[in-house]
């Protein structure tokens, strides 16, 4: 990867420190082919702009909380393939996943620039993905199971199995990853004491009792060497 010019650099950066609420000298050095020293003349560049960066040492730098720049305009391949996104969600079997995507995308849009709106458009009408699509849609949990993931909340789930079995079980929410069209919930069962795959559109009912688990030390790499490996 070449190295970018300095002041496409630095409008990264800043993109990049709004969008993630930590970001190491490091992982930017290697995100922009720069060394970690480049990286500190860069924050300090954007320090000395008026850039509220917080630095927290040994950590990494974040943006001053509350503090917000104008939105960066997107390029025409950036917007075409958020376009291409949106059509790939609506394949999903998810509701509240489409719902939330669609939003986003929408208000992505509103920001275009006014050439890029007709193209969107156009874009919108001319990609199609088959598939799903004209299935009814099996479940609505996505965007509860991402939150709980987030906020390490207890859920307890009412679950019907491929061969019709239900349980009750109260799992501990660590990922999803989504294979063959489905979403898959990978989750500590209290029931079995171990991690367990949930279909998502398996789940009938969720409930949260308010309570939180500790932070699973366990690393998707390691659950996949783990356990589907085998």
């Amino acid at each position: 990867m070449e190295e970018k010019p300095r002041l496409a650099r630095l409008t990264a950066i800043i993109t990049q420190l709004q969008s993630k609420r930590l970001v190491t000298a490091t992982y930017l050095a290697e995100k922009h082919n720069v060394s970690v020293r480049t990286i500190y003349r860069d924050i300090r560049t954007l320090e000395k702009s008026g850039i509220p960066v917080v630095t927290e040492e040994g950590k990494g730098y974040s943006i001053m909380e509350g503090y917000h720049l104008p939105p960066v305009l997107f390029t025409e391949d950036e917007a075409n393939a958020l376009i291409t996104v949106e059509q790939l969600v609506l394949n999903n079997k998810d509701q509240s996943f489409i719902d939330n995507v669609s939003s986003a995308v929408e208000k992505i849009k509103s920001i275009l620039r006014y050439s890029q709106k007709g193209n969107a458009d156009l874009l919108s009408d001319r990609v199609y993905f088959g598939g799903n699509n004209r299935q009814e849609k099996s479940s609505n949990n996505l965007m509860k199971l991402q939150s709980a993931i987030v906020n390490f909340q207890v859920l307890n789930i009412e679950y019907v199995s491929s061969k019709n079995e239900k349980s009750s079980r109260n799992i501990e929410p660590f990922a999803i990853y989504s294979t063959n069209g489905n979403f898959l919930l990978i989750a500590f069962c209290r029931l079995r004491d171990d991690f367990r795959v949930f279909r998502i559109d398996y789940i009938e009912k969720i409930d949260n009792n308010g309570s939180t688990f500790t932070r699973h030390a366990m690393t998707m790499k390691t659950f996949f060497e783990k356990y589907i490996k085998k």
